[in-house]
């Protein structure tokens, strides 16, 4: 029995050109993103209150990972 052949996922700039109808990126000068410019602020308090039903929902969600990392809670 042959095996199916699978066509190859154009890229998302091709679905989008063909999507559009026209060529991307748009044409015109490319966005400015020189690193060097931008600023970061942390302006987080030292201790960021959490309540209980948020401490419970990182227990359920992330419990096996917090296991893996820490050890079972003895």
């Amino acid at each position: 029995m042959p095996r199916s052949v699978l066509k190859p996922v154009p890229a998302a700039s091709k679905q989008l050109e063909a999507l559009l109808g026209y060529p991307w990126p748009f044409p015109g000068r490319p966005p400015k993103h020189d690193l060097t410019t931008w600023t970061i602020t942390d302006d987080w308090p030292a201790h960021v209150p959490v309540t209980e039903a948020e401490f419970e929902v990182f227990e359920r969600w992330f419990a096996d990972l917090f296991d893996e990392l820490f050890g079972p809670i003895p």
